[in-house]
C-alpha cells in the first residue's frame, strides 16, 4: 500500500513539475510576443513555447484537455494538477523577467489584459472554444505527423484572431500585475472554453459510424 502511494505521489509531483516547466515555456513565448513590434512575427515566434512543450513532453493544460473524452474520470485530476502547474510556471516566468533589463516590455501586457477584463464572459468563453479547437488540431497533428508547421500555424492563427488561451492569459495577467477575483473568473471561463473547443473533434469521432 505504501509503495503504491509513493508511486502515486511521485507521479503527481512529476506531472506538476512538467506542468510548471510548460508554464515557463508559454511565459517565454509570451515574452517573445511582447518584444516583437510586428504582430505577425510575434504570433509565429510565440510558438517556440508550444514547440518546446511538444518536443520535450511537458504538460500543458490546453494540449492535454482534448484527450479528456478518451481517458478515465481520474484524468480530471491530472488536468487540475497540470492547470495549477501551468499557473505557477507562468507566474514564475513573469516574476523572473521583471528582474531583468527587458522588464519594460511587460507594460504591453496591460493593454491585452484590459481588453480581456472589459470583455463579456460569453465572449471569452466562445473565443476560448475557438482557441481550444485550434490547439487540439495543432498538438494532435504534430503528434501524428511530427510536422512543426502545424504548431506554428495553429498558434499564430489563434493569436492573430484574438482567440483566448487560458495559459497565455495567466502569463499576461501575472506580467501586468492585474490579478483579482475578476481576473481569476475570466481565466476559469476561458479554461472551460478551451476544454470545450479541444474535445469537439475527438468527441464526435467517437460516435459509431453505424
Amino acid at each position: 500500500m505504501d509503495h503504491m502511494m509513493n508511486i502515486s505521489i511521485n507521479k503527481y509531483m512529476r506531472m506538476f513539475a512538467l506542468a510548471v516547466l510548460a508554464g515557463i515555456a508559454i511565459g517565454i513565448g509570451g515574452i517573445v510576443y511582447l518584444t516583437m513590434e510586428n504582430k505577425i512575427v510575434g504570433a509565429l515566434l510565440f510558438t517556440v513555447g508550444l514547440y518546446t512543450i511538444c518536443v520535450h513532453g511537458l504538460n500543458l493544460f490546453t494540449g492535454k484537455a482534448g484527450y479528456l473524452v478518451v481517458q478515465p474520470v481520474s484524468y480530471l485530476l491530472d488536468l487540475l494538477i497540470i492547470w495549477c502547474g501551468n499557473l505557477a510556471g507562468t507566474a514564475l516566468a513573469a516574476a523572473a523577467v521583471r528582474q531583468t533589463r527587458i522588464a519594460e516590455i511587460l507594460h504591453k501586457a496591460e493593454g491585452l489584459c484590459q481588453t480581456k477584463l472589459s470583455d463579456s464572459l460569453l465572449s471569452l468563453f466562445v473565443l476560448g472554444i475557438f482557441c481550444g479547437f485550434l490547439m487540439y488540431i495543432a498538438v494532435d497533428g504534430f503528434k501524428t505527423t511530427q510536422n512543426p508547421i502545424l504548431l506554428f500555424l495553429g498558434v499564430a492563427a489563434f493569436i492573430l484572431c484574438g482567440f483566448e488561451h487560458c495559459i497565455a492569459d495567466m502569463f499576461y495577467f501575472s506580467a501586468a500585475g492585474v490579478w483579482s477575483a475578476q481576473s481569476f473568473l475570466r481565466i476559469l471561463v476561458i479554461s472551460f472554453g478551451n476544454v470545450a473547443g479541444s474535445i469537439l473533434i475527438p468527441f464526435f469521432k467517437k460516435i459509431p459510424q453505424e
